[in-house]
């Protein structure tokens, strides 16, 4: 079998890379932070333990490049559904319901990633938290802001506040109070996004929470060529 390409190396690279992203929300999902080692990671990804120090110097980094995966992928769904929408307005209801509904769907992943940010080592720039400092940047924008420098941080903040109280072991707030201030202060109508009780338009609350795959690019690299098979004296490929 001849070598494969580099292009198809850098392919395999990336699923292996995505692999580990998706598997990091699960499992954190289910068993916390502390509970979750590397090598859980690994094996839920499929993959060799020293991939994850390949690509990322800890589990730290891991985590909060996996969740601000979700994130921004959640938020670009969110933004960009049907039916589609230039509306400033309509699309900060989105932004907010959307990020909300991570809090109201993983609140274990979501609480562990807030308590990570106020750890010694703190917030971790990454190239998925980007996007997302892009997504809602440009929703700022949208909604009419003249100073996105200064209220994509107060957006930012507003909502990891909002996130922290709903997730408040002992005194959480309701998220349907949380989604009313904010509503409040960017005077938005409590029909925009996804009012509370109701869904998305083409898909379910349910399979919101269960499905991961549309987040993560994990299939086989479609130009990965396929070793050739010949025949045996039974007919089988060998």
């Amino acid at each position: 079998m001849s070598p494969r390409s580099a292009s198809v190396n850098e392919e395999l690279r990336r699923r292996s890379k995505e692999r580990l992203l998706q598997a990091a929300v699960e499992v954190v999902s289910e068993r916390g932070y502390e509970a979750t080692t590397l090598g859980d990671i690994a094996d839920r990804a499929g993959t060799a333990r020293g991939l994850v120090s390949y690509y990322f110097p800890g589990k730290r980094t891991l985590v909060q490049s996996a969740v601000h995966r979700l994130m921004h992928r959640t938020l670009e769904e969110a933004l960009e559904r049907e039916p589609r929408t230039e509306d400033g307005r309509e699309r900060m209801a989105r932004a907010i319901d959307a990020i909300l509904g991570l809090a109201r769907d993983r609140p274990v992943l979501m609480r562990q990633h807030m308590a990570g940010l106020l750890q010694a080592d703190g917030f971790v720039p990454c190239p998925e938290q980007r996007r997302l400092a892009e997504l809602l940047s440009d929703t700022v924008a949208r909604h009419g802001s003249s100073d996105t420098g200064t209220d994509y941080p107060m957006l930012r903040a507003l909502l990891m506040g909002a996130v922290f109280a709903a997730l408040m072991p002992g005194a959480p707030m309701e998220l349907p109070v949380l989604r009313a201030e904010l509503f409040k202060r960017y005077r938005l109508d409590w029909e925009m996004g996804v009012p509370p009780g109701t869904e998305a338009p083409g898909g379910t609350r349910e399979a919101g929470r269960t499905d991961l795959s549309r987040f993560f690019a994990t299939g086989p690299a479609p130009d990965c060529p396929v070793p050739h098979r010949r025949p045996g004296p039974d007919g089988q490929s060998k």
